[in-house]
């Protein structure tokens, strides 16, 4: 639902503060749909579309808000507006996905080749559905070929501000951020995502060796002590794990780590050095630069942001 009404409120008050400035109002805002009415959340709220699809000819700005629950299942129920939404880029007008609604633009053909943000815990599942587009890990927003899209859940704000302040100016963009109290400039959710590694498969020698890097992650652990214990040629054993997850060997196993960090600087007193070592890392440059690298924050920075008892 807020991904639907916040867009609507964001462009109004722009319109709202242009005219306070003595400007013309630059935007006409319409809520567009397939139906007449869109029952949401089991029927709690419903929303009513100010015009159907087949009324709306042409127009300058799509925006796909999220879509909910399974996103195979939503994304089929909404198949109704997928030609419209590519008629209308086909036509000039250009299209920003928020959050999920990656999934629906995606479902276009318009991404495929180019690249794209959504929320950090459907990447796995928006990469295998759509496998030729390249999604932007850690990204707020992304910008190719009039196609716009944003991260995570209320991440959208960001990629709404960056369109008023295309449309508009830079002055009426900082006076919505400040209105609505959003950091105008943040680029990255990776310091909000969690790493679940991606089990989801059918490789029990992959997943035996995730396992074990899971519960032994404070040891050090090579390649090619995996690929003996799994008894898989060391070649065959990355190629299988970088297809089964998403990461190399290597990439799966620092994200484990500074998971475990994450986690220590979110409930301890312990100082950097202390979780470097909890979690196998001994240098400490090394440590902050794949910190720094995943969460897109010194570890400093991380624990200051997140633990409420220092």
């Amino acid at each position: 639902m807020e991904a639907i009404a916040d867009p609507r409120y964001m462009f109004t008050v722009a319109n709202q503060f242009l005219m306070a400035a003595g400007r013309d109002p630059l935007f006409e805002v319409q809520l567009v749909g397939a139906n007449k009415e869109v029952r949401l959340s089991d029927g709690v709220f419903s929303v009513h579309p100010d015009k159907l699809c087949s009324e709306v000819d042409q127009t300058d700005l799509v925006i796909v808000p999220a879509i909910f629950g399974d996103m195979n299942m939503a994304v089929t129920i909404n198949d109704a507006l997928i030609p419209w939404i590519a008629h209308q880029y086909e036509k000039g007008a250009e299209v920003a996905s928020l959050c999920v609604g990656a999934f629906l633009l995606a479902a276009t053909g318009l991404l495929d080749g180019k690249k794209c943000s959504t929320h950090w815990a459907y990447y796995n599942e928006f990469k295998e559905r759509y496998p030729n587009v390249e999604v932007v890990d850690g990204s707020i927003i992304t910008e190719e070929s009039r196609l716009y899209s944003s991260g995570g859940a209320n991440s959208y704000w960001n990629l709404l501000l960056y369109l008023l302040e295309k449309y508009t100016d830079r002055d009426t963009a900082i006076l919505a951020a400040k209105y609505f109290a959003i950091d105008i400039d943040r680029d990255s959710q990776s310091a909000f995502a969690i790493f679940n590694g991606q089990k989801d498969h059918q490789d029990e020698e992959v997943r035996r060796a995730q396992e074990f890097i899971e519960q032994h992650y404070e040891d050090k652990i090579s390649v090619n002590d995996l690929a003996t214990m799994v008894a898989v040629s060391r070649r065959s054993f990355e190629r299988r794990f970088k297809q089964m997850t998403g990461n190399t060997v290597i990439e799966y196993l620092q994200r484990v780590k500074i998971e475990a960090a994450k986690r220590s600087f979110e409930s301890s007193r312990k100082n950097i050095t202390e979780v470097m070592f909890d979690v196998g890392y001994t240098d400490t440059k090394a440590f902050r630069n794949v910190f720094k690298k995943i969460t897109g924050l010194t570890p400093i920075a991380y624990r200051n942001k997140y633990n409420k008892d220092l």
